[in-house]
């Protein structure tokens, strides 16, 4: 409990496990804790070493981090840009809500799952990933196709 309050306390809903080592004797109690605490679904392994807290506030389903930057800190923020439906949406091309975010990437593929947002990984070539535009939200950087590469995404779909 001291964990997550904590890691409430300093705004860390994304950490490593070598942030929490101030907790733990050694490596098997550290292991022990995040076991504890993904058994209690209070974190998701978001990738190797990577967590995200889930706050009290999102188990009433009143808060939840945004799907781009879960994205971002799912992928540690290089190598991966944001496609498919979201990306079409975040360009205003579609009003449709994406029902899953599509990221590209050089290094995972697999699925996600973050509360209720569903976040597919695909294989992408690194010429593909490094031609992407950078976007914010709030003051956290994340990867998403440029607006021309997401109309001809479009155009191919329909």
């Amino acid at each position: 409990m001291e964990i997550v309050s904590w890691l409430e306390f300093y705004d860390k809903y994304f950490f490593s496990s070598s942030e929490i080592d101030r907790f733990a004797k050694n490596k098997t109690q550290r292991y022990n804790f995040i076991k504890h605490l993904m058994k209690k679904k209070r974190i998701v392994k978001l990738n190797r070493g990577r967590y995200y807290l889930i706050t009290t506030k999102a188990k009433s389903g009143s808060w939840g981090e945004h799907s781009f930057i879960l994205a971002d800190e799912a992928c540690c923020g290089k190598d991966y840009f944001i496609g498919g439906w979201a990306a079409a949406n975040y360009w205003h091309l579609t009003d449709q809500i994406p029902m899953q975010i599509d990221v590209y990437t050089t290094k995972r593929q697999g699925v996600l799952r973050v509360l209720n947002t569903r976040i597919v990984f695909h294989r992408s070539t690194k010429r593909r990933v490094s031609s992407v535009v950078v976007g914010r939200i709030g003051n956290h950087p994340f990867r998403i196709e440029k607006k021309e590469d997401a109309k001809k995404w479009l155009k191919s779909t329909r």
